[in-house]
């Protein structure tokens, strides 16, 4: 990129010193005409500003391209160069055209370097070079000024500096000091930058994208395959407890002890209702049912249902449970399916009992506009707190093995309670047990 840049300005300063040479020709050729003018007024001889100088050129036929120059006694001086075929034509031969001009017109008409300053300057713009300072010179082949050009200062030591030789018989050259090129390099190479960063950004956000997705699909099969673990083992169990009460029954006498029989009957009844439970929620999390289920929303009245509930839970005979209901007010209403309302209360409630110890304590708070379900359990990890309701998630409790759940519960709580207009918040801290609270809004009646 600096090298073109470079090439443009040397390009530009043999520009300048062409349109330069044209230039000083229409100074000479109007100083003329004024003295001859002048001459001519005052009765003198006019032949004195006949024009002498002047250049041909022409290419003969063995390829050399001549030029014809009228010194200033109106000598003819001719010159042969020999086109190179590894070089431009056109650039030698303008080349050798304005060495003969120089030639011819150095002598008559002297250099104004504040015009060349412009001149440069225009063809630099030309090309969309706008350097800050340009300021051009005459020195000869070693460096030393033969014209100074009063705008250049000490002060350009960090300047560019180009250089163009436009008399090689008198060593005489332009030498041109210009503000750095950086600027316009940069300028020029400006659409590339903002690509290469665009690009860069586009990888970068699309390797951060990858990597989170990827990331994602590992957690998602690791959640997968730890839901089908503790799945197999909930389906394993009750359909184990199940076939054995089942047996029992056919394989001993049981006529003669109705109280026995009941007591299987009981414990087959109970298994199988849970494992259509487990199945039920399977189907309550399938995409497709939630997209299409459709909920039966009722005015509730909340402490019957929840009495009915805390009743069914307390005849659980696996540890000691005690849970206290407080209203307060005795009528309470909610609109919900109370089907779904249920589920999501025995959710909680169940929860509570099997993460706690020997012996738990449960105290259900009703009011107008929301439902708290506190318990004294092991509690939740404060960094597990914000991802209780994602799918299959599933807190890991050191101490608390023997609990198996397959990760949909509360899942189901958050959707179906959202479903219905609903919130549910959580705040816990481990060994000092957790609150659950239903925010919804209160209907009177």
């Amino acid at each position: 990129m600096r090298r073109d840049v470079e090439r443009e300005v040397m390009t530009a300063m043999a520009d300048a010193d062409i349109d330069d040479m044209w230039e000083r020709s229409e100074r000479a050729n109007r100083a003329a005409v004024a003295a001859q003018q002048a001459a001519i007024a005052a009765g003198e001889d006019s032949k004195q500003f006949e024009e002498r100088g002047g250049t041909v050129g022409n290419l003969d036929n063995e390829g050399n391209f001549v030029t014809e120059t009228r010194d200033k006694e109106g000598n003819i001086v001719v010159e042969k160069n020999k086109l190179r075929r590894d070089r431009s034509y056109s650039n030698q031969m303008v080349a050798d055209m304005s060495r003969q001009m120089h030639f011819a017109m150095d002598p008559w008409v002297d250099f104004d370097l504040a015009i060349m300053d412009s001149i440069l300057n225009a063809r630099l713009s030309d090309r969309r070079i706008y350097p800050d300072f340009l300021a051009v010179e005459i020195v000869d082949s070693k460096g030393n000024i033969l014209r100074e050009n009063p705008r250049i200062s000490v002060g350009v030591a960090g300047y560019d500096v180009f250089t163009l030789c436009f008399s090689p018989e008198k060593g005489m050259h332009y030498r041109a000091y210009l503000t750095p090129l950086t600027r316009h390099i940069l300028s020029e190479m400006t659409g590339v930058i903002i690509t290469v960063f665009l690009l860069m950004a586009a990888f970068v956000l699309a390797f951060i994208y990858l990597f989170c997705t990827v990331s994602k699909l590992r957690t998602l099969e690791e959640m997968k395959d730890d839901f089908i673990n503790n799945m197999t083992h909930e389906l394993k169990t009750p359909i184990a407890i199940a076939y054995s009460a089942n047996d029992a029954l056919r394989n001993f006498d049981t006529s003669n002890n109705p109280a026995k029989k009941e007591t299987y009957l009981r414990i087959a009844n109970r298994q199988i209702k849970r494992l259509g439970e487990l199945v039920e929620n399977i189907l309550a999390m399938s995409m497709e049912r939630r997209k299409t289920m459709m909920l039966n929303q009722e005015i509730i009245l909340l402490e019957p249902l929840i009495e009915d509930i805390v009743a069914a839970q307390r005849t659980r005979c696996e540890k000691k449970i005690s849970i206290c209901v407080q209203a307060h007010k005795r009528e309470c209403y909610v609109k919900a399916d109370k089907n779904h309302f249920s589920n999501v209360l025995n959710n909680l409630i169940d929860n509570a009992i099997k993460y706690s110890g020997e012996s738990v304590n449960i105290e259900i708070i009703v009011s107008q506009d929301s439902i708290t379900v506190k318990d004294n359990g092991i509690g939740i990890p404060v960094k597990s707190v914000p991802f209780i309701f994602n799918k299959f998630y599933r807190v890991q409790h050191g101490n608390c093995l023997e609990v198996r759940g397959y990760g949909i519960g509360l899942y189901y709580v958050r959707e179906i309670l959202e479903k219905m207009d609903m919130t549910i918040t959580v705040t816990s801290r481990v060994g000092e047990g957790s609150v659950f609270t239903i925010g919804f809004n209160g209907y009177e009646e």
